[in-house]
């Protein structure tokens, strides 16, 4: 459970915890946690940014760190992410996720359980992945997501990726549960299709959530709504 302290010094700084709403970005919790946090302190300015972000389509975990605890967002951003990540096999989007509608459909009469636990065994380790045409990785300028919305094709360079383990935790076909414990820079959703692909079935992201970041916990967060109560509360005694 969470815990609110009594006391915070937010321009000294902190480092907060949040459960990401689906659909909202991780910009929106920052500007929000910001905008009430300058407003409750009665300042213009606060230093607030993020340890690494998660789609508007994906939950969970997500740590902020306002002040002169920003200094840690590297720090942080290095460390190991836990997902638990539900995916469609027999399927593709061009996103990978719900984000687009699905464009391709295959049959799934050859998979089983064994099957699907030796395909994501495959990408334990050191990997080479590309990243997803719907993502911010920028090219030229601009964000790959940017191309592809406009329906222009963008080739993306391949990345370093460690994955430490992935866990199959329900197979209920068409759909599978993992959990992956992985480095900085792993695109699920990339995962997802990579999956699909060794399956030879195709697959694509239903719903994403980050559970831990490091030493951080999803079990330690607030929601944004109900920190910001929480503050307004204290303002108020």
């Amino acid at each position: 459970m969470p815990v609110f302290k009594s006391t915070y010094d937010f321009p000294a700084g902190e480092v907060l915890l949040f459960n990401k709403e689906l659909n909202w970005t991780s910009f929106d919790v920052v500007n929000k946690v910001r905008y009430n946090l300058c407003r409750m302190l009665r300042i213009k300015k606060l230093k607030v940014g993020h340890a690494g972000t998660l789609d508007p389509l994906a939950t969970g975990l997500i740590v902020l760190c306002t002040g002169k605890a920003t200094k840690r967002i590297e720090e942080i951003q290095q460390t190991e992410k836990e997902y638990v990540a539900t995916l469609k096999l027999g399927a593709t989007t061009p996103s990978f996720d719900l984000e687009t509608e699905e464009d391709s459909t295959s049959n799934i009469g050859h998979i089983n359980r064994k099957l699907v636990e030796e395909a994501i065994q495959q990408f334990v380790g050191e990997t080479d992945q590309v990243p997803p045409v719907f993502s911010a990785v920028k090219i030229k300028g601009k964000r790959a997501f940017d191309y592809a919305r406009k329906g222009e094709e963008v080739e993306l360079q391949s990345k370093k990726i460690v994955i430490h383990t992935i866990e199959l935790e329900e197979c209920e076909l068409p759909h599978i549960r993992i959990r992956v414990n992985c480095g900085k820079g792993t695109y699920i959703r990339a995962l997802a299709r990579d999956i699909g692909e060794a399956l030879r079935c195709g697959a694509y992201l239903t719903s994403l959530e980050r559970t831990r970041i490091g030493s951080y916990s999803i079990d330690d967060a607030f929601t944004v709504d109900g920190f910001l109560e929480n503050i307004n509360l204290g303002e108020s005694k």
